[in-house]
């Protein structure tokens, strides 16, 4: 008797104790007319699944020249603007996605587009963006951009691409 007493008890107490909700914080919320507010944390942001290769202003895919992993100073201007929507939305991380094109092997590219997605990475940590926001992978020649055969198509595939989640 006295066991199914304490059972019940301490059964109670864990339901008391998973259903209570803790009051939200209002500090730091800027309320506009109508109960509106301006904090990022409650706009919704629906992102273009193509991440920075399809539409996200703020949020800009870099190039690479062919065969390398170094930063021009158009790719470091543009990150130092990805820097900021980084910043900016604070409940975001974001995939660094490397890329190539099709010349070479499937492991080489692999490689160089892990270069690609890493060298970005820590251009950005150098900005200040949170390292923990930050999670490369690379595609290789996996998913090209442009799957035509040409200078130009090669020059569009060669790039990191940014892919922001919740």
């Amino acid at each position: 008797m006295f066991q199914r007493v304490v059972l019940a008890i301490l059964s109670f107490a864990f339901v008391i104790s998973c259903s209570s909700k803790k009051p939200e914080d209002d500090a730091g919320t800027n309320a506009l007319a109508g109960g509106e507010t301006t904090d990022i944390k409650d706009t919704p942001i629906n992102f273009d699944p193509m991440g920075s290769d399809g539409s996200i202003p703020g949020l800009n895919t870099v190039n690479f020249a062919y065969d390398s992993s170094t930063l021009s100073a158009d790719a470091k201007a543009k990150l130092a603007q990805n820097a900021e929507w980084i910043k900016a939305n604070t409940g975001v991380s974001v995939q660094i996605e490397g890329h190539c094109d099709s010349k070479g092997s499937n492991e080489y590219n692999l490689s160089l587009g892990e270069r690609r997605a890493n060298s970005v990475k820590a251009y950005l940590q150098g900005l200040g963006v949170d390292s923990s926001r930050l999670v490369t992978v690379s595609y290789g020649e996996e998913r090209l951009l442009d799957p035509a055969d040409t200078p130009a198509a090669d020059a569009k595939n060669r790039r990191a691409n940014f892919v922001p989640s919740r």
